[in-house]
């Protein structure tokens, strides 16, 4: 039987993928402000000395807004997409028998909510033109967004089952049968399911990115609310309870980090949206926390990364990100630099 092990996200090298905004996504309106943001992440994952490649439908314009960024570890990858949120449709990488293989699953915008034609290629595209040098692995039968997903690189994955059993995404499989994909695709042995928590103003249906995350030496950090009368108290008390009863693949019960949720950030309509430190990106350089101009929460949020990881914390204003219901970690996918050709 072959040995399949998903990796933790901080297990090793990487690259980091992101997929640069344009006038055909939901930015247009915006344009010039995220376009900001995502320079400020390209500036902060070069200063730790990590690669960064860059899917843009016009590189030759996106490298021109870079120019005052040191880009010679940037890489340019020209392909068309429909929207930014790498992380939910970019290459998930596992190794298999001692050989790093990229799963290809399929996307469909969040549970046929946006379009997805574009985005749902760009894998293969990238795995076609030898940027990925690692083999491909064809999963576009099965619906898996790379922000549903936790591994703590040890057997144990951590999902929500608001997410997962979505009719929209698999609706015709039970239970069961998706962990038995998820078992041997990636090499699970046991499946976390959080029944509880959600944030307003999330399209995912809740991925587990946005509410807790599983990190090194047992522990979860998740979010939680210190406001009882915020609407997410309950909900987040609740799923806090269950986290407290899981155990690992070995057994283990977790040790819990809470970070706070951050003040209510509203669109220009009103509508609370899903600001949440819980998206942050971990790297062995560093981590990457996304921040929301809350100095007393933000300042907050990153003592108890530091804490956990025992590593710098690098923050970035992702103001602009949320705006269109995402944060750091929704924009970027980890790619091991030895399974790329850079």
């Amino acid at each position: 039987m072959s040995k399949v092990i998903f990796p933790a996200e901080w297990d090793r090298d990487v690259a980091i993928m992101i997929s640069w905004p344009h006038a055909e996504t939901d930015w247009a309106y915006m344009l010039e402000e995220v376009t900001q943001c995502y320079i400020n992440m390209v500036r902060a994952f070069v200063s730790k000395g990590l690669k960064v490649v860059i899917a843009s439908p016009d590189c030759a314009s996106t490298r021109s807004l870079l120019r005052e960024v040191d880009v010679s570890s940037v890489f340019f990858f020209e392909v068309d997409t429909n929207d930014t949120w790498i992380r939910d449709y970019g290459p998930l990488t596992i190794e298999r028998d001692g050989q790093l293989r990229v799963e290809d699953f399929k996307f469909n915008g969040w549970g046929l909510k946006f379009a997805s034609c574009l985005d749902n290629l760009v894998t293969l595209k990238m795995c076609e033109r030898r940027l990925i040098t690692a083999p491909r692995d064809n999963r576009l039968g099965f619906v898996l967004e790379g922000g549903s997903v936790e591994s703590d690189g040890k057997g144990t994955i951590m999902t929500t089952a608001r997410c997962l059993e979505s009719l929209n995404r698999n609706g015709d499989l039970s239970r069961d049968e998706i962990e038995a994909r998820l078992k041997t695709w990636l090499g699970v042995e046991k499946v976390l399911w959080v029944e509880n928590g959600a944030l307003e103003g999330d399209d995912t249906d809740s991925h587990i990115d946005t509410l807790a995350r599983l990190a090194p030496h047992d522990t979860i950090v998740y979010t939680g609310c210190y406001d009882p009368a915020d609407s997410h108290a309950s909900g987040l008390a609740a799923m806090k309870s269950e986290l407290m009863e899981f155990t690992s693949a070995q057994g283990n019960k977790f040790n819990l980090a809470e970070l706070p949720l951050p003040s209510p950030v509203y669109d220009e309509e009103g509508n609370r949206l899903p600001a949440t430190y819980a998206n942050y990106l971990v790297t062995p350089q560093a981590v990457f926390m996304p921040t929301y101009n809350q100095p007393l929460n933000d300042l907050t949020a990153k003592g108890v990364l530091e804490a956990v990881f025992g590593k710098e914390v690098v923050t970035v204003d992702c103001t602009a990100l949320v705006k269109q219901h995402g944060s750091l970690h929704c924009a970027t996918m980890q790619i091991p630099t030895e399974a790329l050709c850079l």
